[in-house]
């Protein structure tokens, strides 16, 4: 086992990897920005070392700056977390030449999943359903047009490198697709410096099924079950929720044998995801692979009882998987909503400020992740996320009766939050019968809001 690890992140990731340490009997050194100064992951660290100015570029996103941390304090490991340098394969190769071991995959595998075209060929190669599109990244409209065509609308334009939602666009005919590809190209330019593109056929109304995965030096791969992240806004998550209530024994199991096969053909290392888009008549398409732990991995940790930092710490540090997939049980239900600082009656605007006061849920089968306390000022400068509550109960309707009195106990003053939405969601049919798409906050929730306010809808 390491000795110590650097955390080059912050907010509640950079906690919980300090706390999973602290566990281990791991050294943790904290990195952070002048915004971060009185950050709690900045106290709860052994030790802590400002990297930089207030934006992420000058701190999070420096790579001298935390190579020169990481040797100042003699780490052995650096956990990326989320975000920022997690998926970058430059870093992680700089991390491997200064002897310095980074707590995700080998360099390739990132490689080989983070480039979503290059992915879309791994999952081929590895038997696995991908939705139809184009073979190779698209080089100009007329090319967008004529692949358009042979797929037929609609169709999605998706950027090559990234995610998150930037550069992705709908078209639904040809003047639209046009717009939407020189569109889409600035978006990925402007966010991942790399304009490319690809275009796919666009699943109506589908969920998004995501299966977590471990897999170690040996070659040893397990998958840990499903999460559904179907419920987005703009292709941002903002509640999960494992099981997914409408994946049967029969297609769960043919999904998790498809997320083992694409790890075990790229000799994965780590945590991480494989996500698929699931059809209405039960068809499911291969559409990505996360390199890195994700934000919604507490519901698989409730449900399966598995420490996922943890287990990426041992993995890197060179232990054998213990598990197999026969271990792996999946008992109860859990539910995670996503907090943030933003005002949903304001276009979702987000709200900086300093927190005069915190009131955090508790009891049985509620757990919060966070990194705010009273008198924490909220920055400006990074994501506005600033909790994640988690939920659990013997099934689902018990899991989002503890969500539901979780969220009316959890107060953030005086900022504007996303309690309230949550809230909403949760008392909306559809989301209650568990029969939703990803079209759910635009379409169902939106006609349930509008009828209680009264307001007509065609």
């Amino acid at each position: 086992m390491f000795g110590s690890i650097l955390i080059a992140n912050r907010g509640e990731i950079a906690v919980r990897i300090i706390r999973a340490c602290k566990e281990l009997g791991v050294k943790s050194v904290a990195v952070f920005s002048k915004a971060d100064a009185e950050s709690m992951h900045v106290h709860l660290a052994d030790q802590a070392i400002c990297i930089g100015g207030n934006t992420s570029v000058e701190s999070y996103l420096n790579i001298p700056a935390i190579i020169s941390a990481a040797e100042i304090a003699d780490v052995e490991a650096i956990h990326p977390g989320y975000g920022f340098l997690a998926e970058n394969t430059h870093f992680a190769e700089i991390c491997e030449s200064c002897q310095i071991k980074f707590i995700g995959p080998l360099p390739d595998s990132v490689k080989k999943v983070g480039d979503k075209a290059v992915a879309r060929d791994v999952a081929k190669a590895a038997n696995v359903p991908v939705i139809p599109g184009s073979d190779s990244v698209v080089k100009d409209k007329n090319e967008a047009l004529t692949v358009a065509k042979k797929l037929g609308y609609p169709v999605i334009i998706k950027a090559k490198a990234g995610g998150g939602g930037k550069g992705m666009k709908v078209a639904h005919n040809d003047g639209a697709l046009i717009s939407a590809f020189l569109t889409a190209q600035a978006e990925a330019e402007a966010a991942f410096g790399e304009p490319d593109l690809y275009i796919e056929k666009f699943i109506k109304e589908p969920r998004h099924i995501e299966f977590q995965i471990l897999g170690d030096s040996r070659g040893h791969v397990i998958h840990l079950g499903e999460r559904d992240c179907t419920i987005q806004r703009r292709y941002q998550k903002l509640l999960e929720e494992s099981p997914s209530p409408v994946l049967d024994r029969k297609t769960r199991r043919k999904m998790g044998e498809c997320a083992v096969r694409i790890a075990k053909s790229i000799k994965y290392e780590g945590a991480g995801t494989v996500e698929f888009l699931l059809d209405e008549n039960n068809n499911f398409y291969f559409i990505e692979m996360n390199a890195r732990i994700q934000v919604e991995h507490p519901v698989t940790e409730m449900i399966t009882g598995i420490d996922l930092v943890k287990e990426q710490i041992k993995i890197a540090s060179g232990e054998r998987l213990k598990l197999t997939q026969d271990n792996v049980q999946l008992k109860g239900w859990a539910i995670e909503c996503r907090i943030n600082a933003e005002d949903p009656d304001n276009n979702f605007m987000p709200c900086p400020g300093k927190i005069d006061q915190v009131i955090f849920p508790g009891g049985p089968g509620v757990r919060v992740d966070s990194h705010v306390y009273p008198g924490y000022y909220i920055a400006p400068y990074y994501d506005s996320m600033i909790l994640k509550l988690i939920t659990y109960g013997k099934d689902r309707n018990e899991a989002i009766a503890k969500m539901r009195r979780a969220l009316a106990e959890c107060t953030i003053q005086p900022l504007k939050t996303t309690i309230p939405l949550h809230q909403a969601i949760l008392e909306t049919p559809k989301f209650l019968r568990g029969k939703y798409s990803t079209s759910f906050i635009e379409t169902a929730f939106r006609e349930n809001q509008n009828k209680k306010k009264g307001v007509k809808t065609k």
